[in-house]
């Protein structure tokens, strides 16, 4: 390889700059409501309606005047006359006055005159339009109108990822469809000549390809398109060919083949006779990352080991993708972390009751430490995590 004429070891932070800078302009694109789980708004969103559209009941019970209930109790009973009954779809036209009450159900309109609910857990029925309470009817149980939000409002805005419950909440809004971010469409490509498609046999020194299915998942997941594009060996013909076939997407994101090693092709690809951003990231693990492009198409090199592919998509790669920085919570060491002198760990931990510790096993090629301990640890560049001290966390 040729003397490099570009960054080496640069920070997390500066990878992830990079790699967004590589990144096409988002358009956006409107897309109905079953189709935009997982997306990214394109624009704010404000409410269409009020939300309670009337002030309205939180309880199944009766709606009545607070004055006329106040002391009542299991020993004195507060009685009422029943006038009328109020239910969602059919309100109660006329007005509660003094010692009436009207029936009410859940989400029901507060008839004129009304100010509190009693519930009927604490109602007795008394002759044929009486009831008795056990207790005072309360004003806290009346949801006023507008009390979620009100019409015009804006409610969600623009930048944040569809969740469920943001989804739901733009339907009670009065949207049918939504302006979201166009998707970027992600080609990806494992590589190896270890590598075996699972399901079949293997032979000695040779690995079944999880690289691959884990970082269609997060793409997913992440809300990209993605193009894939199958496995290629260790041959800077075939990997070449395998590069030309990604016409049409946004970024490539490939792993294995981006080390120090004699038969890493993809890093000598991109070095050689592509374009180099930067190369090897200040992080463990994951540090031979490789960011560059090939005939106009940002390409992303991920490291083959596992852990390290998996924990570089989700500190720098997912990131750029969505827009959002990584997600960290502030907890509690229940045990050290080493610091590295020139690195920033992303060591994994286990989350137990508001405090962090160490999973242990901290190899690359542990896969299933990130399933079992469901958390990355921060520690930045020579600065250990002392057993008290409080991290920053990355939930996996």
């Amino acid at each position: 390889m040729t003397a490099p004429t570009f960054p080496m070891h640069v920070s997390v932070d500066d990878a992830r700059t990079h790699l967004t800078a590589l990144l096409p302009a988002r358009t956006a694109e409107t897309v109905p409501l079953a189709q935009a789980y997982g997306r990214t708004l394109a624009a704010d969103v404000p409410a269409l309606v009020s939300h309670p559209s009337a002030t309205e009941s939180a309880l199944d019970g009766i709606a009545a005047r607070e004055a006329d209930t106040l002391g009542a109790s299991a020993d004195a009973p507060a009685r009422l006359r029943v006038i009328g009954e109020s239910r969602a779809g059919a309100a109660f036209g006329g007005t509660v006055g003094a010692g009436e009450c009207v029936r009410i159900y859940t989400g029901a309109p507060l008839p004129a005159g009304a100010d509190a609910i009693c519930p009927v857990e604490q109602l007795t029925d008394d002759g044929p339009d009486g009831v008795l309470l056990r207790r005072p009817a309360s004003p806290a149980d009346v949801r006023v109108e507008g009390g979620d939000f009100r019409a015009g409002e804006v409610v969600l805005h623009a930048g944040q990822h569809l969740t469920a419950p943001r989804l739901a909440l733009a339907a009670a809004l009065g949207h049918a469809q939504l302006s979201v971010q166009r998707r970027l469409r992600v080609a990806l490509l494992s590589t190896g000549d270890e590598v075996v498609p699972p399901g079949q046999p293997l032979t000695a020194g040779q690995v079944y390809d999880s690289n691959s299915v884990g970082l269609h998942a997060m793409l997913l997941e992440a809300g990209c398109e993605v193009l894939p594009l199958g496995h290629a060996p260790d041959s800077p013909k075939a990997l070449q060919a395998a590069i030309d076939a990604a016409g049409g997407a946004d970024v490539l994101l490939t792993s294995g083949g981006v080390s120090m090693g004699k038969y890493d092709f993809m890093r000598d690809l991109l070095v050689e006779q592509g374009r180099v951003s930067f190369w090897k990231v200040r992080m463990r693990p994951g540090g031979p990352a490789i960011l560059g492009g090939w005939n106009g198409l940002p390409v992303f090199g991920l490291p083959g080991n596992p852990v390290s592919s998996l924990v570089v998509f989700h500190v720098i790669v997912r990131p750029a993708l969505t827009g959002q920085p990584p997600q960290t919570l502030r907890l509690r060491a229940a045990t050290p972390f080493r610091a590295l002198p020139d690195k920033t760990a992303f060591w994994r931990g286990v989350v137990d009751g508001g405090q962090v510790r160490d999973y242990g096993q901290q190899g690359s090629g542990i896969l299933r430490s990130l399933s079992d301990a469901g958390a990355l640890v921060i520690v930045p560049e020579g600065q250990a995590v002392q057993a008290g001290d409080d991290v920053d966390v990355i939930l996996l």
